[in-house]
Order: C-alpha cells, then sequence, then structure tokens
C-alpha cells in the first residue's frame, strides 16, 4: 500500500472522529487556521475544509487536500519535535534536580556526622589521650580524689601514732636520765660517806 495513502486514511479517521466529537461555533471556526493555533485546531481546520462523499460500499469518506495534509504532518512532526525538546530538557532539569538533592543529602549526612561527632566531643572529655564520657570523667576525678583522701587519712593517722610512739620514748627515755641522774647523786653521796668514814678511821689510827 502507498505510505501516501496510509497516512491519508489515518487523518481521515481521526478527522471523522474529531467531526464526532468536536462542536466548534462560527466564531471559533473563522479564527482556525493551517498555519497557527494548536494542532487540535489545525486538524479542525483541515476537517473543515474537507469535502464528503460516500463510498461504492456506502462509507463516508473525506477528501483532503494532499498539500494540506502534508502541511499537516509538518506542523504535528514539529509539535511532536517540540515536545521531546520539551521531555528532554525537562528530564535534564530532573537529574539535575536529583543530583543536586543527592548533593544536599550528602551534605546533610556529612554536617550531621560533624554535629554528632562535636557532641560527642562536648560530652566528652580527654584523658591521657583518651576520649571518655563526661559521666566516666566525673567517675574517675572522683575516684583518685577518693583515694587521695583516704592515702592522706592513712597518713595522718600513721604520723600520729608515730608521733605518740615518739612522745613516749622521749619520756621514757627523760624518766631513765632522772633515774640515772637519781641513782648517780646516790652512787655519788654513797661513795663521799665512804672516804669520810674511811678518812675518819684513818685519822683515829694516826692518833692511836
Amino acid at each position: 500500500m502507498n505510505p501516501i495513502k496510509s497516512v491519508i486514511s489515518i487523518v481521515f479517521t481521526c478527522l471523522f472522529t474529531l467531526t464526532t466529537f468536536s462542536q466548534t461555533t462560527p466564531a471559533e471556526e473563522d479564527q482556525l487556521s493551517l498555519d497557527s493555533g494548536t494542532i487540535d485546531n489545525q486538524f479542525e481546520y483541515v476537517l473543515r475544509k474537507s469535502g464528503n462523499f460516500r463510498g461504492t460500499n456506502g462509507q463516508m469518506y473525506e477528501a483532503v487536500k494532499l498539500s494540506m495534509l502534508l502541511t499537516l504532518r509538518a506542523h504535528t512532526i514539529d509539535s511532536l519535535k517540540t515536545v521531546h525538546k520539551d521531555l528532554a530538557d525537562t528530564k535534564a532539569i530532573v537529574n539535575a534536580q536529583a543530583k543536586e538533592i543527592s548533593d544536599l543529602k550528602a551534605n546533610l549526612s556529612n554536617t550531621q556526622n560533624d554535629l554528632t561527632q562535636t557532641n560527642t566531643e562536648k560530652n566528652s572529655m580527654s584523658f591521657f589521650g583518651a576520649q571518655m564520657s563526661k559521666t566516666g570523667y566525673n567517675a574517675l576525678m572522683w575516684t583518685i580524689i577518693a583515694g587521695l583522701l583516704a592515702l592522706l587519712i592513712l597518713f595522718i593517722y600513721k604520723f600520729k601514732n608515730s608521733n605518740a610512739v615518739t612522745r613516749n620514748a622521749k619520756k621514757a627515755l627523760e624518766e631513765i636520765e632522772e633515774a640515772f641522774d637519781e641513782h648517780r647523786k646516790t652512787a655519788l653521796e654513797r661513795e663521799q660517806k665512804v672516804r669520810r668514814q674511811l678518812q675518819d678511821e684513818i685519822n683515829k689510827q694516826k692518833k692511836a
């Protein structure tokens, strides 16, 4: 079958359908044109400018000028190209927006990670290069303070005991020294008494 006849047959069918479902007022019909307006209006224009005839089989047909049909086809192709271009532009915009959304999500994820890390560092303390939570750090510090306080109390206790032992030893030494001094004094007095007695005996022997 000739391609042009096939196109004409399809166009006739479309025109017949448009004739059935469209109601155009005289004012609107005056505005119809093959060189302007929408594709639908151009089809309507061709339909209005076509002639009717009945075939041998009794079926109604529309007779359309080939030039009008070719012009309508060209306009339809141009419209399709425009639609395809708009679709391509829209797709490019959608892809760009999708990439932008993906980048924003990545930036948001990085920001959330930085925020989480900042909060972790804010709620933690560095102890000898190791990160600890504030609760753990405070517990460790109070444990160290309690340990140092316990050592201080033990030292004070030991010091007091040692001081008491020193005082007792010093007191005992003083008592021993006093006893020794008393004993030495007593021994000296006894020695002096014995010497006097001995001298008295010597003096008595000389007189006798």
